[in-house]
Formats: structure tokens, C-alpha cells, sequence
């Protein structure tokens, strides 16, 4: 769908440039008509890599060729044993007490933790140590013959290269130094790795030794369950000292507080909480009785008071009713004497005042009595309050010692018979196949890494090329017809391509002259051209030699050609035609010293007539703008049949541009694989900048070797490999 969609849009976008040449139009051709698209043409890719197979091919060769020296010659063969941990999260105690040292809860930061042990710096030491591996010249470069070149040595060859003298010998290292390195060299040959969704750990070593590769395996794995062992029987041991020394100190705690409780019983008197209860109980009575023996005595003070009054005043009736309140019927009455009556009633007052006297020492009696209890109560109540401290203080502390006593003899039973966390599952066998280089594997990488570099290089080539290589993108890039497309000439010298064509008329190049011939003169069926003129954008892309080609070409038709060699600057016709001497030229022409008859000069070599450039102090746009010039041109029309002006490059100067005022034709020459896209269509531009449109181009100086190897051998029209049988080159 892309191919087509491409087609379609470049036949559009042909017609629209060529119906706005029909009406007259000068805008900028393919520069404004062509549009960026957003996606990529996939089928365009293939196709450029398909045509720099070769080079990938190549690519893909070179490197599956130094892969194979590199896993045949260069690489030193290597082995890798695997043996297999696992970890036991389930794992039950011997003994059935709680666990001083936990085993491991088997989550994911717990297997981590475990991984990173395996990898471990200790651990590796270890099995250095116990396999004297610092004797061991792969792991110990100072024990190879030739330790190959290393960073320190550089860095030595560096500073003895910049300052011009030799660095003395450094100290030989210190024995903590050399096994050091030897267990940076260990560690790099070791891999653990966690078996996803298990508690398995893989335990990878790679030598050159299968043996070795081995034997570093198991002791890792040994050591490692050797470690566990060790962490738990140094926690234990650690434990039980911490255990004994504690237990030593509660136990001197506990004697000094039971001596405080047996010496503070011993010094106050023998209480109890049932005894203060009493005490307390009795106090209640007591205040009780207190309280009533006050409200007795209140109302003994009132009947006294009471009495005294009556006394006083001499009532008899008010004291019969006072002495009656105290004593009832035994009180005075109004039939006694006088006599009778106040000894009754002094007696009356007298035994009043004795009981309120009576009362008011009981109630002094209990109110002592009553402190006496209170402070008893108090004093008590302090001592039970410290005492049962004591005793608290003293049942806590041996709570603490008989605790920290049964720990003490929990761990002590667990001292020998703790077991490891973990287990091997499985032990590493000593490998028989190398484990690198993987031959298969690196040639077939190294044909894919080939294959991506040579499409690499391939897209990149094309993708940065700014020159033409096809008649296809030479149309796409302008929008206009190429009208031949023309090898390089063999022959060295410029003379020699013509005297090739000359010599050679059934050549491949002669071909393409007389191909380029039938475009032109078909050009314009109706009016067919005269005078053509031939030009490029830059110098170098053969417009002389293709102009003189094509000079020779008409003459083969028995027509009447003209010459002429617009180039006034450059005068490049002397390097094709040195036998021709002497006679006029362009300037004698148009000055009118010489007319264009005698000016002419005839090469046998092309069969035309030659009109050749002067040297002139004169600005040669100038001269080709003249009136004389154009008469000149009018006059040649009339004279031959065609007329052909090599002209100067038109991005150099701005002669093509004003002799094409005066062409029929203008063929654009485009130097295959060096002409840049810029300078093709900045050069297209000027001519429309001055109502000239290119009647077509050439695609000049075709290296056919270059098409095949960039892999356009195809599109190389009628000069591919199809056409060898018409030519004789």
C-alpha cells in the first residue's frame, strides 16, 4: 500500500509541474510542491537495505569472523558448577523451651538478608582461606608469568611517558593486601541468586578449572551453614553469660530485700491487718460512747442550770418543776414544809452537780482514751504500709531471680544443640562442557549484531546522502524529465574520452550520447531545437565533455553543427583540442574583426566546427547580453543545423543564465554521487528566477561499479548487465 500510495503522489505531483510549465508558470517546481510526511515508507526501507545486501552480507561476515576467532583461538574456556541452599523457615527446636535465638520467619527482607550473606565479603574470605586460593595464579595476577597489561601499569607508562623518567619500584605488597585482591577476584567469579517464589538459593562459580568451579561451590555452601551455626552458638554463649552474671546480681537483690523485711519486723511491734481492724473498730465504740456521754452531759448541764435558776429565784413552783424534770416523783412538793422542801431539793442540786461531775470525767476518760487509740492506730498503719512494701519489693525481686534463673538454665540446656536455618539441598558436580564461550550462541549473536550493523550503516549512508544516484530521485528531487543518463568515459585525459567515443561508436557511452541526442531533439516534436546549451550548478560534472560528445553525436548525422565554447573565464576547449591553432573566436565574431566564417574553426576529431572563447577584459555577462551576441546566435541558426554553447557553471557566475535567453534547449548536467541536492535545485531556481525552465537533465559521469556497490546496478536504464550484449566497449 505504501509503494502505491508513493507512485500515486508522484505522478500527481509530475502533472501539476508539468500543466504549470504549459501555462507559463515559473514557481519554484518539486520545492513547492513537495510535502514532509510523517510516516515512514517501510517499503522504501526495505528496498534501500536490499540494495546494500552486500555490505550487510560483509558486515555479517566480519563479525561471525572474528566471533569465531574469538571462541576457537582467543578465548580461554570456562566452567561453572551450581550447588543448591535451602532455606528452612520451619524449622522446630530440640527442646521445648521458648528460643534465646529465633529461627528466620522465611519473608522476603529475611531471604535478602540471607542472599547478601551468601554474597558476602566474610564469607568469601573464608573460602579463600580455607581452599588457599592466594596461591591460586588465576585469582592472584602476581603469581602469573605475564599479568597482562592492567590499569596500574598504564597509569605507570602514562606518568613515566609525560614526565621523561622512571618512577621507582613501589613496595611489594603486605600479605592483608594480596589476599584482598585474591577475594575481589573470588567474589567476581561467584553468583547467588534466590530461585524465584522458594527459599532455594543457586550458588554459581565459574573458572577455568571444572574441579575447582566445584569444589569453591560446596565450601560456600559448607560455610555458610557452618555461619549459621557459629551466629547461634556465639548469641547462645553470649546469652547464657549475660544470664549468669545477671542472675548473680538478682540474687543479692533478693537476699538484701528479705534481710530488710526480717529486720524491720523485728524492730516494731507485731501488727497485722486483722489487729488494725480492731483497733479501728474499737475507736468507733469509743467515739461513739464519747458522743453520748457529751449529749448526757449537755443535758445534765441544762437540768443543773435549770435548778440553780429556780434556787435563785425562790419559786417553789418553779423549783418543784425544775427538780421534777431531774428526778420525777422524788422531786419536793408544794405540801411540804419550807424546811422539808429545800433539804429535798438541795439534795435535788447536789446529786445533780455530782453526776454532771461524774459525766464530764468519763467523758475526759474516753477522749484520752480515744487519742491513745488514734495515734496507736497511725503508728500501726505507717508500719503496715512499709512493711508490706518491704515484702512486695522483696516477692518482685525473687519473681525477677527465679525468672531470669529458669532462662539461665533454658539456655544452658540449648548450648550445643542448635541447628542451622539452613541445609544443602544439593552439592555442585564437577562440570564436563565449558559453560563459555557458547559457540552456537556467539556466532549467531555475532551474525545478528553483524546484520543490525550493516542495515545500520546501510540506512545511515542513505539517510545522510545529499547527491543523486538514480534517474528516479534526480525527477522526484526537480520534477523535471531526465533526459540520458551517461557513464564515465575510460581514459584519462579529456582529449581521450572524445577520441574513445570516436574510436568506440558502439560503446556503452556512445549510446548514451546518442540516447541523450534523440531525447533532445524530441524535446519538442513540433519545434524541434536549434541551438542547446549544456551547464551545471557547480564545476567538475562534465558539461564540457558532454557538450563536445554530444557535438560529436549530431555531426554522426551528417548535420551541420556548431561549437561553441561559452566559457569565456575558463577557456577549458584548449585541453580537448590542441592541434587547434591560431584563427579568431568568439570576441573577433562579435567586435567584428572576423566574421563567424572565418572565426570557425574544423575539428576533425568531433566533425563540427569549433568556435572558441578569448581572453577579453570585458565582463562576459555583459557580452552575452549584447544585441551582437543575439545576432550572432541568429546567424548561427541560419548557418547550421544545430548549435551547441557549453556554458559556465550557473551557481559560479551568471553567464548561463543570460545565454539561455537565447537556447532552444537547456540541458542540465548533474555529476552522479557528488552533485549535493542543494546545489541541484539552488540552481534550478536561478534559471526560473529568470523565466528559463531546464528542458531536462543528464545524469553525468555514471560510475557503473559505484551503482552495483550501493546497489542500484538495476536501475541503470538501459546500461545495466541486460544491454552488455549490444555494446562493444
Amino acid at each position: 500500500m505504501n509503494v502505491e500510495r508513493s507512485l500515486d503522489e508522484k505522478v500527481k505531483r509530475n502533472r501539476k509541474i508539468a500543466a504549470a510549465a504549459r501555462d507559463g508558470q515559473t514557481t519554484p517546481l518539486m520545492l513547492q510542491q513537495k510535502v514532509e510526511e510523517d510516516e515512514i515508507d517501510l517499503a522504501e526501507v526495505f528496498r534501500t537495505l536490499w540494495r546494500g545486501k552486500w555490505w550487510i552480507a560483509f558486515t555479517t561476515l566480519i563479525a561471525i569472523v572474528i566471533a569465531g576467532y574469538y571462541v576457537f583461538v582467543a578465548a580461554v574456556p570456562v566452567y561453572t558448577a551450581e550447588s543448591y541452599v535451602a532455606l528452612d523457615s520451619r524449622q522446630g527446636q530440640v527442646v521445648d523451651f521458648e528460643n534465646v535465638i529465633s529461627g528466620l520467619s522465611g519473608d522476603q527482607a529475611t531471604i535478602n538478608t540471607e542472599l547478601e550473606v551468601l554474597k558476602s565479603r566474610g564469607l568469601t574470605r573464608k573460602v579463600v582461606e580455607k581452599l588457599d586460593l592466594v596461591n591460586d595464579p588465576e585469582f592472584n595476577a602476581r603469581l602469573r608469568e605475564d599479568p597482562g597489561l592492567t590499569l596500574g601499569t598504564v597509569q605507570t607508562l602514562v606518568r613515566e611517558t609525560i614526565a621523561g623518567e622512571k618512577e621507582e619500584a613501589a613496595p611489594p605488597p603486605t600479605p592483608e593486601i594480596v589476599r584482598e585482591e585474591v577475594v575481589t577476584a573470588v567474589k567476581e567469579k561467584i553468583n547467588v541468586s534466590n530461585i524465584r517464589n522458594s527459599y532455594v538459593f543457586k550458588i554459581s562459580v565459574t573458572t577455568e578449572d571444572p574441579e575447582k568451579s566445584a569444589k569453591i561451590a560446596n565450601t560456600l555452601a559448607d560455610l555458610y551453614i557452618v555461619n549459621q551455626l557459629d551466629v547461634k552458638f556465639e548469641a547462645t554463649q553470649k546469652a547464657t553469660d549475660w544470664l549468669a552474671e545477671r542472675v548473680a546480681v538478682l540474687e543479692k537483690d533478693l537476699a538484701k530485700a528479705e534481710t530488710a523485711v526480717k529486720e524491720f519486723s523485728s524492730q516494731t511491734e507485731l501488727v497485722s491487718p486483722e489487729a488494725l481492724d480492731a483497733l479501728n473498730r474499737q475507736a468507733k465504740d469509743t467515739r461513739d460512747r464519747v458522743a453520748a456521754l457529751k449529749t448526757k452531759l449537755e443535758q445534765q448541764e441544762a437540768q443543773l442550770a435549770r435548778l440553780e435558776q429556780a434556787w435563785e429565784s425562790k419559786d417553789r413552783a418553779a423549783m418543784i418543776a425544775a427538780a421534777t424534770d431531774v428526778v420525777g416523783d422524788r422531786a419536793p412538793t408544794e405540801a411540804m414544809s419550807d424546811r422539808i422542801f429545800q433539804t429535798r431539793y438541795l439534795q435535788v442540786l447536789n446529786a445533780t452537780k455530782a453526776s454532771v461531775a461524774r459525766t464530764r470525767a468519763q467523758v475526759q476518760s474516753l477522749a484520752a482514751a480515744l487519742d491513745q487509740i488514734d495515734a496507736q492506730i497511725k503508728s500501726q498503719s505507717q508500719d503496715l504500709v512499709k512493711l508490706e512494701q518491704l515484702t512486695r519489693r522483696a516477692e518482685a525481686m525473687r519473681s525477677v531471680y527465679e525468672y531470669f534463673l529458669n532462662r539461665l538454665q533454658e539456655t544452658s540446656a540449648q548450648q550445643g544443640i542448635q541447628q542451622a536455618d539452613s541445609r544443602v539441598l544439593s552439592e555442585a558436580v564437577i562440570p564436563t562442557v565449558p559453560s563459555a564461550p557458547k559457540k552456537g550462541l556467539t556466532l549467531a549473536l555475532a551474525a545478528v549484531l553483524g546484520m543490525m550493523l550493516g542495515a545500520g550503516f546501510v540506512l545511515l549512508r542513505e539517510f545522510t546522502n545529499r547527491t543523486v544516484r538514480t534517474a528516479d530521485d534526480l525527477e522526484n528531487l526537480t520534477g523535471l524529465p531526465v533526459l540520458g543518463q551517461v557513464p564515465v568515459m575510460p581514459g584519462g585525459k579529456r582529449r581521450s574520452q572524445i577520441e574513445y567515443l570516436a574510436a568506440k561508436p558502439t560503446s556503452a557511452g556512445a549510446e548514451a550520447i546518442r540516447n541523450l541526442r534523440t531525447s533532445i531533439l524530441y524535446s519538442d516534436v513540433d519545434s524541434p531545437p536549434k541551438v542547446v546549451m549544456v551547464t551545471s550548478s557547480v564545476p567538475g560534472e562534465g558539461k564540457t565533455t558532454l557538450s563536445i560528445a554530444l557535438a560529436q553525436s549530431f555531426a554522426g548525422l551528417n548535420k551541420k553543427v556548431l561549437l561553441i565554447e561559452g566559457d569565456l573565464r575558463r577557456q577549458v576547449f584548449t585541453r580537448y583540442f590542441q592541434d587547434q591553432h591560431g584563427g579568431g573566436g568568439l570576441l573577433s565574431v562579435l567586435t567584428g574583426r572576423q566574421t563567424l566564417p572565418e572565426a570557425v574553426q574544423k575539428s576533425a576529431l568531433v566533425g563540427a566546427d569549433l568556435l572558441r572563447a578569448e581572453k577579453t577584459s570585458v565582463n562576459a555577462a555583459d557580452i552575452f547580453t549584447s544585441d551582437r551576441f543575439a545576432d550572432l546566435i541568429a546567424e548561427a541558426r541560419a548557418r547550421y543545423d544545430i548549435v551547441i554553447i557549453d556554458t559556465p557553471p550557473v551557481l559560479v557566475v551568471p553567464d548561463a543564465r543570460t545565454i539561455a535567453q537565447v537556447a532552444d534547449a537547456l540541458v542540465f548536467s548533474v555529476k552522479w554521487d557528488s552533485t549535493e541536492q542543494d546545489q541541484i535545485v539552488d540552481a534550478i531556481r536561478m534559471f526560473e528566477s529568470v523565466n528559463i525552465r531546464p528542458t531536462g537533465l543528464v545524469l553525468n559521469l555514471i560510475n557503473r561499479k559505484g551503482m552495483k556497490k550501493y546497489g542500484y546496478g538495476g536501475k541503470y536504464g538501459a546500461y545495466a548487465r541486460y544491454g552488455q550484449k549490444y555494446y562493444n566497449n
